[in-house]
């Protein structure tokens, strides 16, 4: 399918000639409206004219598209952006192409040739981005393109402003991809090698002629468009040829020792090794590079020797397996944004298996319902989106082939029922990184929020094949274990037929990976046909539970964790095994067709209030100090069910930044509070006062009774449903 603008609209500056007409002319012909800006100045910039504007605007008007000229200089910025609102109501892309030619060698550099350069390439691109910036930031779209040169990347005799500027061009560009991530404005750098006004100063007429404009835009067309999610790129590019460079750095050494003085000797004796780009590392963040720093740090602290290598046998291993735990772990994605209404819940609950020949089922599939609602396990669409959209990618030190990635684990807790419409925006954290030897898992955390209250929390367990071996813990415990169901026969059974257009239908929900669906793609992952996707397997075992033991009210289905052992294929039957022990469903889900185990180690349900506990102790996480400061005192829970009790936890808010424990802690309590489950969660949803539960007697307190005071502060300000 060929790349559309319709609707787009595109700012090109210097476009009256050479690679800016190109660009203009390329954007229109694919439907863009676009606003041609050229100052008609010589290669000097002297002279103002605007014949060259009006006349590439005529060329693109010929041809019936749309276009306005512009003759501003580009330290206008404002006035160029105000152009395209004028003309066209928005602006979507800037392609930063305008500029000047000022060579002289360094010592004849005055000093106008240097300030002009910098005005026209670095203070123009600024300027005339800025001023689209809050546009793009607005309407969740921008794509900017700076222009560099190979005399920024590299230097070139003569060109010293020139070369400055260009290579000033792509720090800007750096910094502005990580700003306008989350804004979804993305921008990238081109160096182009092209016939042109400027390139015919320093190049034979013949090789000119050779290098043609047109084989420069198609890029800049790619990278300007809505399907493009690259981001912080540099590229040469001409001729027909394109490259994308990166940095890369020694793998360094070490020179000095705790107390002792750091000398030029030192440098000198180990230049060699300081040079040495065998296993260089390629940083492409600050974090990155920092890291490095900080291992030196460390390293110097604990008596590390002379010449060692501050990231050692980790880095080595990284640049094997392009997995740094150090550089990757606490980093978060980018926020995503999920928008959605009752069609997507309605398409979901179909997407698992929900069919109005079951009556039951209507109350998911029929909006106007009295008690419509959203199927719990919904909750993994609007977390996955921030992982679909590629915001993996961009993570520091987790340089992995997504081709090799396999879902391995999901838990899922839900702390209300979801929203059968809104906006849904989701935060996600790796929260850790392990080694399994022949591959590599990544936890990932998502906080799922509407609006400021917390909707929903999921962890994903994602399996990196073939990328283990770097060297560090197989385990964590932030991980949400699985567990396996009890030994005797399951309380209930439920068989359920997926249909051969399952996944088709499945994908609809935003899973869109090949695999569920192209019969080649499965092939080339070993698949005699097309998969079945296995959150939608997790749907099919979180609709059974709903049923069978919740009476499909969302409101009593708190979480639910399975590990994915066998793939499924469309048409064959699911066969979910559940067991319940307490306040918790076990979960086990076959093929009854041949009994292979595809959902294993999972279960559902447990107390409501281990969500809320849960939550507690992420806000002690990031606000700890904080609550320390409001609180000061240690709190003990005892969480009863059924008259017994059945949970015990401690609030520390006195000592250090705070910290949360599950059963006994040697930290005495303050106050010790007795609640039941169902109690609790009144009180944290605002249903019922702390006071009125106290003189009630649905809350006994032992201790210093005055501290139910800060309560408020602990439960509806941190822990708020």
């Amino acid at each position: 399918m060929s790349l559309s603008f319709d609707g787009r609209v595109v700012l090109v500056t210097g476009a009256g000639g050479g690679l800016g007409r190109e660009y203009a002319l390329a954007f229109a012909a694919r439907g863009a409206s676009v606003v041609v800006n050229d100052l008609g100045a010589d290669t000097k910039g002297g002279g103002k004219s605007s014949a060259a504007a009006d006349k590439v605007v005529e060329e693109i008007r010929a041809k019936g598209g749309k276009a306005v000229a512009n003759y501003d200089s580009v330290e206008d910025g404002e006035k160029l952006i105000q152009s395209a609102l004028d003309a066209f109501g928005r602006i979507d892309i800037v392609v930063n192409n305008a500029g000047i030619l000022r060579d002289r060698s360094f010592v004849r550099t005055s000093d106008l040739d240097w300030d002009l350069i910098q005005r026209v390439h670095l203070r123009g691109s600024f300027l005339v981005s800025r001023a689209a910036w809050n546009h793009m930031k607005n309407q969740n779209f921008g794509r900017i393109i700076m222009t560099a040169s190979a005399a920024g990347i590299y230097g070139n005799f003569g060109q010293a402003n020139y070369s400055a500027a260009k290579l000033g061009m792509l720090g800007l560009a750096n910094t502005l991809a990580i700003e306008g991530r989350k804004y979804n404005i993305h921008c990238n750098t081109i160096a182009p090698i092209a016939g042109s006004r400027l390139t015919e100063t320093v190049m034979p007429p013949d090789l000119v002629a050779s290098l043609k404009p047109e084989y420069v835009a198609p890029l800049v067309l790619w990278l300007c468009h809505e399907q493009c999610q690259e981001n912080g790129g540099l590229f040469e590019v001409g001729a027909g040829w394109i490259g994308k460079l990166r940095w890369e750095r020694s793998q360094g050494q070490i020179l000095r020792q705790k107390s002792k003085p750091m000398t030029p000797e030192a440098v000198r004796d180990q230049w060699d090794e300081i040079c040495d780009f065998t296993n260089a590392t390629k940083p492409t963040t600050i974090q990155e590079s920092l890291a490095s720093f900080v291992n030196v740090l460390s390293q110097v602290e604990s008596g590390g020797e002379v010449g060692a290598n501050p990231v050692a046998a980790a880095a080595s291993a990284a640049s094997d397996t392009g997995i740094n735990p150090t550089m990757a772990v606490g980093q978060k994605l980018p926020t995503s944004s999920f928008s959605y209404t009752h069609t997507q819940c309605i398409l979901y609950a179909l997407g698992v298996g929900m069919s109005t020949k079951d009556p039951d089922h209507l109350r998911f599939l029929y909006e106007g319902h009295p008690d419509f609602s959203c199927l719990p396990t919904f909750g993994v669409i609007p977390s996955q989106s921030s992982i679909m959209d590629g915001g993996l990618s961009s993570v520091p030190g987790l340089d992995i082939d997504f081709t090799r990635v396999l879902h391995g684990e999901q838990y899922l807790e839900l702390y209300k029922p979801l929203p059968t419409s809104g906006e849904l925006i989701s935060e996600a954290t790796v929260a850790d990184v392990l080694d399994k030897g022949s591959g590599a898992v990544i936890l990932l955390d998502v906080n799922t929020y509407s609006g400021k209250e917390l909707v929903c929390y999921n962890q994903f367990s994602l399996f990196v094949v073939g990328a283990g071996g770097f060297g560090v813990k197989r385990n964590s415990d932030k991980a949400k274990p699985p567990l396996p169901p009890p030994n005797r026969a399951p309380d209930a059974v439920v068989i359920d037929s997926t249909t051969r257009d399952q996944a088709a239908l499945y994908r609809l929900s935003g899973d869109w990976n090949p695999l569920h669906i192209d019969p080649s793609f499965a092939a080339m992952g070993g698949f005699k046909k097309p998969i079945l996707h296995g959150l939608c397997s997790f749907g099919f075992a979180g609709r059974h539970v709903l049923k069978q033991f919740a009476d499909n009210d969302p409101s009593r289905f708190k979480a639910i964790k399975v590990r994915f052992a066998k793939p499924v294929s469309p048409g064959q039957s699911l066969q979910t095994e559940m067991w319940k022990e307490g306040n918790r469903i076990h979960i086990q889900c076959k093929v009854k067709e041949t009994g292979d185990v595809v959902l294993t180690g999972a279960y559902g349900g447990g107390l409501q209030s281990e969500l809320v506990f849960a939550e507690i102790g992420r806000r002690i996480k990031d606000l700890g100090s904080e609550l320390v400061k409001k609180v000061n005192a240690v709190f003990g829970w005892e969480i009863t069910k059924d008259g017994k009790k059945a949970a015990q936890w401690t609030i520390d808010l006195k000592n250090g930044s705070g910290s949360l424990h599950k059963g006994p802690h040697n930290e005495k309590a303050d106050v010790t509070i007795t609640i039941s489950d169902e109690d609790f969660m009144e009180v944290v949803k605002g249903n019922l006062m702390p006071q009125k539960a106290f003189f009630s007697g649905k809350l006994k307190m032992s201790g210093n009774i005055m501290l139910s005071q800060k309560l408020e502060v602990i439960l509806k300000d941190y822990a708020k449903l």
